[in-house]
Order: structure tokens, then C-alpha cells, then sequence
């Protein structure tokens, strides 16, 4: 039986740990490195906008926790005046040097969501938009389960007849816009095209149904640093 005592300490500590409950994660910090030997411009969306980013130059954001449908890429061949208005041969975000909608194709993705289903990040690199620079996605600190992933295959200089774009390899949805390779009906299967980014990076994801091989998870609360040109 609960002495008078020890229920007014259970009173005492209930505010407590309630309180603990309602204490929000912290942000999570992602460094972008640009290793690229050319300049790019870093996207990154909804959480960072856009800047230039000079060989060697760093960049680094901080992404609230709970945070879905995180994009990260990178943007060549880009021209911006003054106020951050112009255009970029590949993954141009209407026209804006600081990002507020998701990169026109052919880019490829770093994609993120925060503090998910049993307090996980996930996070992927995608190809689904097609290739344009070589990524690693990678946790400052790896463990165990939590490591880093990379797709940096000369994708562009092998990129089939059907599918070269200026600047980049598109994803064949972009060019053909049929179920067979959007996956409009949730029931599509692997191509021959999406077997090509697959082979070259297996770690990507090459078609939108490619859940099983292309997904990774982190504690939430991990910080990521995301490499162009690794």
C-alpha cells in the first residue's frame, strides 16, 4: 500500500517526466562538402535554400528533428544575378539560388527523414530523377547499422543514348513518362534502365519501388554529411 510519502514524491516526479517526454531532439547538423574539382550549387530543401559552393568550400545546416522529405543535391552549370535570381543546367529549383522547391532532373538525391517510426532517420541516396553528381550520404559517426552510403560511378559518361542530358543522365520516367517507369500504379517492376543505375550504384535507389536495397537508418538525433564527388 502507497504511504502518503511516496505518492507525493510519484506527484513530484510525474511533471518530471512528462516533461522529458515533451523535450524536443535537437537539430540535426549536415555538413556539405563539395569535392567536385567545378563549383556547384548546393540545394537543400526544406531546410537550407541554396548557395554556390567552390571546390573544397563547406556548407552547414541545421535540420529540425521530425523533419520529412529532406533533399539535399547538388546544381551545375548555374548562372545568378545579384537578387539569387537564374538558372542551372541541372537540378535548377525555378530559378531561385535559394531553394524552396524540390531540383528539376536529371539530380541526384540525398533524401532524409527525421526521427521516424521507433525513433529512426532514414535516409537514401535516389536516382530516381536521374544522375548528375556523385554522392556519399554518410553519419558523422557510423555504428553498427548506421553507415554511410555512396553512389560515384561515372554514371553520366555511361549513360544509354536514350537517356543523356545536358549535364547529367536522366531517369527514364522523365523521358518517357510511362507507368512501366513512374510507377503511377504501384505495381511496376525493375528495367533494363533502372538495372543500369543499379549496377553502377547499389546502393541508390534506381526505380521508385526500390525500397528493399536502397533504404538506411540511424539513431534519431545523428548527424550526416552529405559529399559531392566523393
Amino acid at each position: 500500500m502507497a504511504t502518503t510519502t511516496s505518492v507525493a514524491i510519484s506527484f513530484l516526479l510525474l511533471p518530471l517526466a512528462f516533461l522529458t517526454l515533451l523535450t524536443p531532439l535537437k537539430a540535426a547538423t549536415f555538413t556539405i562538402v563539395n569535392q567536385c574539382s567545378y563549383t556547384v550549387w548546393a540545394a537543400a530543401v526544406p531546410s537550407g535554400g541554396g548557395i554556390q559552393l567552390n571546390n573544397g568550400q563547406t556548407w552547414t545546416i541545421n535540420v529540425p528533428a521530425g523533419t520529412t522529405g529532406g533533399r539535399v543535391w547538388a546544381r551545375t552549370g548555374c548562372s545568378f544575378d545579384a537578387s539569387g535570381n537564374g538558372n542551372c543546367q541541372t537540378g535548377d529549383c525555378g530559378g531561385k539560388l535559394a531553394c524552396t522547391s524540390y531540383g528539376t532532373p536529371p539530380n541526384t538525391l540525398a533524401e532524409f527523414a527525421l526521427n521516424q517510426f521507433s525513433n529512426l532517420d532514414f535516409f537514401d541516396i535516389s536516382n530516381v530523377d536521374g544522375f548528375n553528381v556523385g554522392l556519399d550520404f554518410s553519419p558523422e559517426t557510423p555504428s553498427g547499422s548506421c553507415h554511410g552510403i555512396k553512389c560515384a560511378a561515372d554514371i553520366v559518361g555511361q549513360c544509354p543514348a536514350a537517356l543523356q542530358a545536358p549535364g547529367g543522365c536522366n531517369n527514364p520516367c522523365t523521358v518517357f513518362k510511362t507507368d512501366e517507369y513512374c510507377c503511377n500504379s504501384g505495381s511496376c517492376q525493375a528495367t533494363d534502365y533502372s538495372r543500369f543505375f543499379k549496377n553502377l550504384c547499389p546502393d541508390a535507389y534506381s526505380y521508385p519501388k526500390d525500397d528493399q536495397t536502397s533504404t538506411f537508418t540511424c539513431p534519431a538525433g545523428t548527424n550526416y554529411r552529405v559529399t559531392f564527388c566523393p
